[in-house]
């Protein structure tokens, strides 16, 4: 029997669990050949995340958690690179998987580079062409070490290869999230999110806002709840709050004005089933958040994202999404035309099948022996005659 190659995935924040957990399940399907070790970082504490998170999704638990805990962006990654360095010197993986774009990601990426261990991302390719995003810089830095990028959409592909990646080391397998948005929808809808709430399906908008960007700067955030107000005079608002939402809409004032309007319902966020049980029968989603995007577009639902741009242009081009930035007019405008009946319809887009964990472990497994190879053989300099 030929041995196992020794995996070790690396998670960070809630959203991470969902890109991996399709994965992890199709390994553990394949024991013969895989043995896979999950590493949580701690670097996002979320409530949400506790035992019913992990049994209602049918996501594996961390078998190692690092507690890293929050901090600068340099702070937060130095502790992550020491924490887990000390986690692959011990465990000795063949590959280290990384997913999305947070600061683990980018972390677990310099450490695997520099201890020579083979690196996998998935959702490489990603590109906003904004740097003063900090996920920008951990796609970018992540992509640039990795020995594998397993990629979400054909875009994604052009994006590497014009940044000189080798076409050898990327590999079209489809968005993962997908994978688990597909698995749970039959279970979100049998989910009373919508019922409990006092809403009718296709009779609200659905909001959520996070991003810096938007909720650090009190005039940027200004006009974003004034917009908010107005749009929920004809269409009734349930917007999950984030914590850091919540204390910079009091800090400016912000907070009683929406809370004071009848047609805008401010509740705690969500876990997942819950939360795509309210998206599925949603009229619109407002948001300014990647991965909501891509939900959107295929369950066919019109998104209105926060930004000025996008690292998923696909969910512009194919899908129901349209970018209107954080002016006031713009969001209200757009909002109306999608009240009145005026939205894009989207369409399907390539590998978004529910099947992707299933390409990457196939995948795996056809380059098993090079990621198995000795690190003085891979990385050995090319002889040139």
């Amino acid at each position: 029997m030929s041995a196992k190659l020794k995996v070790a995935g690396v998670v960070g924040a809630r959203p991470n669990f969902m890109k991996i957990g399709p994965l992890a399940a199709e390994l553990e399907k394949h024991t013969e050949d895989f043995e896979f070790v999950l590493v949580h970082t701690g670097q996002h504490y979320d409530p949400l995340m506790n035992d019913i998170f992990f049994s209602q999704l049918d996501i594996r638990k961390p078998d190692i958690h690092l507690g890293v805990g929050s901090g600068s962006h340099a702070e937060q990654t130095a502790k992550i690179m020491l924490g887990f360095e000390k986690v692959a010197v011990e465990l000795a993986p063949h590959l280290v998987v990384v997913v999305g774009d947070v600061n683990s990601t980018m972390a677990a990426a310099l450490v695997a580079s520099k201890l020579g261990i083979v690196l996998a991302h998935v959702e490489a390719g990603l590109r906003s062409r904004d740097r003063r995003m900090p996920e920008e810089i951990n796609r970018i830095v992540t992509d640039t070490l990795s020995d594998i990028l397993f990629t979400p959409t054909p875009l994604a592909d052009e994006n590497l290869l014009a940044e000189g990646i080798e076409r050898s080391k990327i590999c079209l397998v489809g968005n993962i999230m997908i994978d688990t948005l597909i698995r749970f929808l039959k279970l979100a809808a049998n989910r009373p999110a919508v019922r409990s709430l006092g809403l009718e399906p296709g009779g609200y908008g659905l909001v959520t806002l996070h991003r810096p960007a938007n909720v650090d700067h009190p005039d940027v955030l200004g006009g974003i709840v004034e917009a908010f107000l107005r749009v929920a005079e004809e269409l009734p608002l349930v917007f999950t709050v984030h914590p850091r939402t919540v204390k910079m809409l009091k800090a400016s004032g912000l907070y009683t004005p929406l809370e004071s309007e009848p047609g805008v319902r401010l509740i705690e966020p969500l876990g997942y089933l819950d939360f795509l049980a309210l998206m599925k029968e949603a009229k619109m989603v407002i948001t300014d958040s990647g991965g909501i995007q891509e939900e959107t577009t295929y369950l066919r639902i019109p998104c209105l994202t926060l930004r000025e741009n996008t690292e998923r242009p696909e969910t512009i081009s194919q899908g129901t999404n349209l970018l209107v930035g954080h002016g006031c007019e713009k969001i209200v405008t757009e909002a109306l035309r999608i009240i009145g009946g005026e939205s894009k319809k989207g369409g399907e887009l390539e590998f978004w099948d529910g099947k992707v964990a299933l390409r990457i472990v196939a995948e795996l497994k056809k380059r098993k022996d090079m990621i198995m190879a000795p690190a003085a053989e891979r990385l050995a300099p090319e002889v040139q005659v």
